[in-house]
């Protein structure tokens, strides 16, 4: 089975995998919309030094691409394997400005020490679980290994 096929398999979900699916798509359409409001400042600190590309532009972009996550956790449940592997995907790249945050010690949504800090790395692989499990990825992977 390739994997546009591991991708696109449609496996039922269980109404508590449902309600943290929106749950999920809720928190990245909150948080795509702070990214271009409310919080910018916020998000712009977090931006390490060393990407090569102008901060701002980042935020707006992880914004956009919080906002279209969101919204598709929410409303494309057909496509829920392939938009819970995108979110889990999009988890792991930020994962190293999180670390940069840490390493820098900037501070940025109340996270003013190393343990808050701290705390959110622990946290990023549970959403990277929670992507996967609420959306039924990691069943679509065993089906498909199995086919």
């Amino acid at each position: 089975m390739n994997i546009k096929e591991r991708l696109t398999i449609v496996v039922k979900t269980n109404k508590a995998q449902s309600a943290f699916r929106i749950l999920l798509g809720l928190f990245l359409l909150m948080a795509g919309i702070g990214h271009l409001s409310w919080s910018r400042v916020e998000f712009l600190a977090q931006v390490p030094a060393w990407v090569p590309v102008e901060a701002d532009l980042v935020v707006v972009l992880s914004g956009i691409a919080e906002i279209l996550l969101g919204s598709s956790l929410v409303l494309l449940s057909r496509y829920r394997v392939l938009v819970g592997c995108a979110a889990a995907l999009f988890f792991v790249l930020i994962f190293p400005g999180n670390i940069s945050q840490f390493v820098t010690g900037t501070d940025a949504f109340g996270l003013n020490t190393d343990i808050a800090r701290g705390i959110r790395l622990l946290f990023q692989p549970v959403l990277v679980v929670w992507a996967l499990w609420s959306t039924g990825a990691f069943k679509a992977w065993q089906i498909s290994k199995s086919a």
